[in-house]
């Protein structure tokens, strides 16, 4: 810090002076004769705002009182400075009671701005994206320009009703073929409690409040959905699959609901695979994971032998791309919701298609633990331990598991071809 002052000791600040100073390369501060610790910093942009600096417990505390002429003349700021060094000389610090004073009166918007900032480094990138839409759909909605230190656990439990309620649902057009349907409903609502409930407790971590309000809300109790497909239900979903498939729909998209049942992976993870993932030698994914660094994916026989029949496009790393190209994938949910009114198992969620790969595995015999690993719930270290469990037994059941599903599906189970690329 440079403190430049008159020749003669400290100058006499008017209103002609501070008019007088010019703007330096870097901040100039000069300093009042009376009273001590009042002046004026110029800034490399000449912008002149009065200051208040002096020592506190040992450490120098500085407080901002205003810009010159926009409203503070050099008599108004004076006079606030003799109020704010008073203040000091009492042992309080106007500095930090003006900060927490700020920080307790932020609105449940303004905390989600620090919150997105501040507390989600360790967050996966898909993770972060489905918060941000809880966070947009129906916090900010129901409680954006809410006082987060005003907030009650009253207040948290009528607006965990009223998204389960669907007070918040929404089905609007978002884009030239898109469309953002949004529900409430119980899932939906303890989802966002969750949210919330971490805004709060962070909302506690930088002083905004006390205590958390959202952690003596009792979460609504859900009923088990897993839901697993007959072998006859698999024959009329292939039969299906198949009836759109000649119908002009996207090969892509039917692709990729063939690849979630023959895989039981993640909607979010068949479609973000790339081809420069997959390793058929060893018949395995390599998917990025921000949080981990990398999970495996096992592929069955089955699920080889429809990758070697899906084309690859020239414009496109994805394996499952959109008709736009890039790394834009296709959508499948509304082919999803054709495809099961056609097979007539219009209550199965495409997620389900998960735990029927779960329910077969299970049915043919393989442990728990397999079973953990070919749906990626276990965390993988290096990826040679990968291709040696790939190798092994999980590899096996991934087999087994994906050409039992093909057969009820399609009937037979081709061989896939494995040679290099």
């Amino acid at each position: 810090m440079c403190l430049l002052q008159h020749r003669y000791g400290y100058m006499k600040l008017t209103k002609k002076v501070v008019e007088a100073l010019e703007a330096q390369a870097t901040d100039r501060f000069y300093w009042d004769e009376s009273p001590k610790g009042f002046g004026v910093k110029v800034t490399g942009k000449g912008k002149k705002v009065f200051v208040v600096q002096t020592r506190l417990n040992g450490r120098t505390r500085r407080a901002t009182i205003g810009e010159f002429g926009s409203p503070w003349s050099v008599d108004q700021a004076r006079e606030e400075a003799l109020s704010l060094l008073s203040q000091f000389v009492r042992g309080r610090d106007p500095v930090l009671e003006k900060k927490a004073a700020r920080v307790r009166g932020i609105t449940v918007r303004e905390l989600s701005e620090r919150y997105w900032n501040e507390a989600n480094q360790h967050k996966k990138s898909s993770t972060l994206d489905v918060e941000r839409g809880l966070m947009k759909r129906h916090i900010l909605p129901l409680l954006g320009e809410r006082v987060v230190s005003e907030l009650t656990t009253s207040d948290v439990q009528q607006f965990h009703q009223r998204v389960a309620k669907g007070e918040t649902a929404v089905d609007e057009k978002t884009k030239a073929r898109g469309r953002a349907i949004v529900k409430g409903g119980k899932g939906t609502s303890n989802r966002t409690l969750d949210l919330l409930s971490s805004m709060l407790s962070f909302a506690v971590d930088v002083d905004a409040r006390p205590d958390n309000p959202a952690r003596s809300v009792k979460k609504f109790k859900l009923k088990t959905h897993d839901r697993q497909l007959t072998e006859e239900e698999l024959g009329r979903l292939g039969e299906a699959l198949a009836t759109l498939a000649a119908s002009g729909v996207s090969e892509f998209a039917i692709a990729a609901l063939r690849f979630l049942a023959l895989t039981g992976c993640r909607r979010g993870e068949a479609l973000s695979l790339q081809w420069s993932w997959i390793d058929k030698r060893n018949g395995i994914a390599k998917l990025p994971d921000s949080k981990t660094g990398q999970k495996i994916l096992v592929l069955g026989e089955a699920a080889l032998f429809l990758l070697d029949d899906i084309p690859r496009r020239a414009d496109s790393p994805l394996v499952f791309p959109s008709s736009a190209g890039g790394t834009t994938p296709i959508s499948i949910q509304k082919i999803w919701r054709k495809a099961s009114k056609l097979a007539a198992i219009s209550d199965v969620r495409l997620h389900d298609l998960r735990h029927n790969f779960a329910s077969e595995a299970v049915s043919a015999g393989q442990s728990l633990y397999i079973v953990g690993k070919l749906l990626g719930h276990s965390q993988q270290q290096t990826t040679q331990r990968y291709a040696h469990l790939a190798a092994n037994p999980v590899k096996a059941a991934a087999d087994a598991t994906s050409s039992s599903l093909a057969r009820q599906m399609i009937g037979k189970v081709p061989a896939p071809d494995h040679s290099p690329e």
